[in-house]
């Protein structure tokens, strides 16, 4: 059986936005699936920020879980998820150490925002 490559691309594509249809939230402008995916590599990596938040932001008992509707510094939005990430959390309201700019990581600006893409799907139903 021969396969129609010409409809490979366009039926991945299509599928990679189903998640983000389902749930029923647009993705934050400039937001796409390989953003997300790349920020959760990020995220499980050289962000650091699994040492603390845990396996796919569940939370430990030195950081908040990401991966709920909570937010305790900003409203959860993309953006503020970029500002929080990139300045830190000087006193957290209820972790018991800061966290530092970048999660103490030496990640660039452009790493931040797909992190913040993964957080936020994470706390948007992903």
């Amino acid at each position: 059986m021969r396969r129609n490559l010409k409809w490979t691309l366009p039926v991945a594509a299509v599928l990679a936005a189903l998640p983000a249809a389902a749930s029923g939230q647009e993705l934050p402008a400039g937001v796409t699936a390989e953003t997300i995916e790349q920020g959760k590599q990020i995220f499980h990596g050289d962000g650091l920020c699994v040492s603390c938040h845990g396996q796919d932001g569940q939370g430990t008992p030195i950081a908040p879980i990401l991966a709920d509707a909570t937010w305790l510094h900003i409203d959860g939005s993309f953006d503020a998820l970029v500002g929080l990430i990139t300045k830190g959390v000087d006193a957290p309201k209820e972790a018991p150490i800061p966290m530092l700019p970048k999660g103490g990581s030496s990640i660039t600006d452009d790493q931040v925002k797909a992190v913040a893409a993964y957080v936020w799907k994470l706390s948007h139903g992903g």
